[in-house]
């Protein structure tokens, strides 16, 4: 399964983790996330090539800024 990394802006505890990790893990075809806060980075694992726009949408309305593929 691919695994994509993603640079967030404002996480920054463990609410923050816990938060992105249920709302991008909600999604369809995602199997796992992983949340770096320190290096400010979010990993998704999927089965397929992930939706970056819709991965970005979720992320910016959960209060987080996406700004790109790590």
């Amino acid at each position: 399964m691919p695994a994509t990394t993603y640079a967030v802006f404002g996480m920054s505890c463990g609410h923050c983790k816990a938060t992105l990790t249920k709302v991008i893990g909600e999604l369809d075809g995602v199997s796992g996330v992983e949340v770096d806060l320190a290096g400010g980075h979010v990993t998704v694992t999927s089965a397929a090539e992930p939706d970056d726009a819709l991965i970005a949408e979720t992320v910016d309305e959960a209060g987080y800024e996406l700004t790109g593929r790590a």
